[in-house]
């Protein structure tokens, strides 16, 4: 299994929130937390933003 790791414009692009909002529901803790990867720089993993996509969509009742 690979893992992948996505920087913050690919999950603005994946999940249709801006920088901003992102970063007001990770303060919520309603948003994936990232991975530290040195200094300020962070990245996602891919399997944690797709299971958060699904989990808006079946709270949406569309799955």
């Amino acid at each position: 299994m690979t893992i992948r790791l996505l920087r913050r414009p690919e999950v603005e692009q994946l999940v249709g929130l801006s920088r901003s909002t992102i970063y007001n529901r990770l303060e919520k803790g309603t948003f994936p937390k990232p991975v530290p990867l040195g200094g300020r720089l962070v990245a996602w993993v891919e399997s944690d933003i797709q299971a958060w996509i699904q989990e808006r969509i079946e709270a949406a009742g569309r799955a």
